[in-house]
């Protein structure tokens, strides 16, 4: 194992089921949301860090709708992702194309949004990589706007803390703790390698039981 593993590195070999089984074994067991989220863009994997917004559903019109969200989008940083914590609502869209392009000229590198997202061929087509629980074709303005940016937020009951480390691929989404990312990503980095053997193994013949028996990986 390398003395760091990069984010970029991390992109290249660990996905989602790894990292939730490190942490299942580090005794965080619900770091996944069970909503089923949709790489709406097409593209596979996101791994960064969590730039968090709350959203809220009103019913007023309000001039000022944008004004969180675009601070929260001009926050962004290189290998944030932006989380969009809007209580799966489907009232309205809460991200798009011209969110996409100005987060990605920030350095992001994804969104994912518990909610409704629209101008899935733009994202698609700059190849924006969007998970999302939904979509819908209305626009934000006096019907759902951020409340608060770079807090806790929950998505499913999972903790999503700004700056924690987040993975989301074919698979699900999956945050992991500041408090036990090294441990969990050394843990995730040696099952990936593991699993390649026992995948050597097992495309050789060798039955399912053995290579349990012998590896302890499924």
């Amino acid at each position: 194992m390398p003395p760091t593993i990069t984010l970029d590195m991390i992109r290249e070999s660990i996905y989602s089921a790894a990292i939730a089984d490190a942490l299942d074994s580090l005794g965080f067991r619900h770091q996944s949301p069970r909503q089923q989220f949709q790489p709406v863009t097409g593209c596979p994997k996101i791994v960064g860090r969590c730039k968090t917004t709350l959203w809220l559903e009103f019913a007023y019109e309000d001039p000022n709708s944008y004004d969180l969200e675009l601070k929260a989008v001009d926050g962004c940083r290189p290998d944030d992702v932006v989380i969009c914590a809007a209580g799966g609502s489907v009232r309205a869209a809460v991200w798009g194309e011209l969110l996409s392009m100005a987060a990605r000229n920030a350095g992001c590198v994804g969104a994912i949004v518990d909610g409704a997202v629209r101008d899935i061929a733009q994202m698609t087509a700059m190849e924006f990589p969007v998970y999302a629980t939904g979509c819908s074709v209305y626009d934000a303005m006096h019907r759902i706007k951020v409340v608060d940016v770079d807090v806790d937020v929950e998505i499913d009951g999972v903790r999503f803390q700004p700056g924690s480390m987040v993975i989301a691929d074919g698979d699900g989404v999956v945050v992991v703790p500041k408090e036990v990312e090294r441990e969990a990503i050394e843990k995730a980095w040696n099952k990936v390698h593991d699993e390649s053997r026992v995948r050597q193994e097992i495309a050789k013949g060798m039955k399912a039981s053995e290579a349990w028996e012998r590896y302890g990986i499924l």
